[in-house]
């Protein structure tokens, strides 16, 4: 939670910040209905249920305020909230710890003067640049906030076919273009888990009106988008395996892991790990000889050889004026 300019003192109510109560009404709205009585050890009320969901004067009895009070807050009516009440709530609706955090963060957003200074146009880390720089034998990236790419090497960019070029939206390609959501294995997972990321955001920059107009064009640009936005589901960044069905090179496997410096907790560099001697961790050589920007360079093969080599098969002839190395052949993995 963000407290007032004093370190380590933390206010008993919460009063005289900016806030968004209609997020605050919403994010109780959505975990209240995933929480049926059952989860959450009671026995239920009487009567017809319309929603399999705790009804809002069982969640207010198990968080030890009146019905009529937390009725204000689902209707975003309730002006100040004490951190008693937030987190009484947080454990009758049974919170994680990042959940529990994006409700402190609704409730008592950061003051305005230091979420204006958040929200100005971010250099990349240097030391992460470093970092970024001695990385050549496996894909990495830089991402800041809205998920805006800082840097990439260029392994990246041939894993992906994609230039993703500073300042593009690493986000907004994940979610939309249609290439990486057949080459994803699992892409619906991998773009809920963006947009919980990009719902944590929100919280902690209500003022950022560029991240506002980003989420707003997601939604309106996919239903499916739409309505994983619409769950309130909220999560850290964090690592996790993907799989990749490259056109040339065939499926390839990474441990994804994030690397945040101590000096800039907004920007993550990405590394996309390789099990030693696997089928991924030989062929990611022969991407990176495919030239400095490998991801420009294969999109010259004719698609019946982008087919053919993805499946081990000898490929045919092909319009580019350029010689490719041999995948290597063997399982996946």
């Amino acid at each position: 939670m963000t407290g007032p300019s004093k370190p380590g003192h933390l206010p008993r109510r919460l009063t005289g910040v900016v806030s968004d109560r209609l997020q605050l009404a919403a994010f109780l709205r959505s975990r209240r209905d995933n929480l049926t009585p059952q989860q959450a050890g009671i026995v239920p009320l009487a009567g017809e249920r319309r929603v399999p969901g705790l009804r809002r004067e069982e969640l207010a009895g198990l968080a030890g305020v009146s019905t009529d009070y937390y009725s204000r807050l689902e209707q975003g009516r309730q002006a100040n909230i004490s951190l008693e009440v937030l987190d009484a709530l947080a454990r009758a609706l049974r919170l994680d710890d990042v959940e529990r955090a994006h409700l402190h963060d609704l409730a008592a957003p950061r003051m305005q003067h230091r979420r204006a200074a958040s929200i100005r146009p971010q250099p990349p880390d240097p030391g992460l640049l470093r970092v970024i720089g001695m990385l050549d034998h496996v894909p990495a990236l830089l991402i800041g906030r809205r998920g805006i790419v800082l840097a990439r090497n260029a392994l990246f960019a041939a894993v992906y076919r994609h230039p993703l070029r500073p300042g593009t939206s690493w986000t907004r390609f994940l979610l939309l273009d249609r290439d990486v959501r057949a080459r994803i294995d699992d892409w619906s997972g991998a773009a809920r888990d963006a947009l919980a990321g990009l719902r944590r955001e929100v919280a902690r920059y209500p003022l950022d009106r560029s991240l506002q107009r980003e989420i707003d064009q997601l939604r309106q640009a996919d239903p499916d988008v739409r309505r994983w936005w619409d769950e309130h589901r909220v999560a850290e960044y964090s690592s996790n395996h993907r799989r990749i069905r490259h056109p040339i090179a065939g499926d390839m496997e990474f441990d994804v892991e994030l690397v945040v410096s101590p000096q800039n907790a907004e920007q993550h560099l990405v590394i996309y790990t390789v099990e030693p001697h696997s089928r991924t961790a030989r062929t990611l050589p022969l991407l990176a000889a495919w030239g400095r920007d490998p991801a420009t360079a294969t999109a010259q093969a004719a698609p019946d050889r982008t087919s053919a080599i993805g499946q081990g098969r000898r490929p045919g002839p092909v319009r580019a004026r350029r010689s490719y190395p041999s995948i290597p052949r063997g399982s996946s993995g």
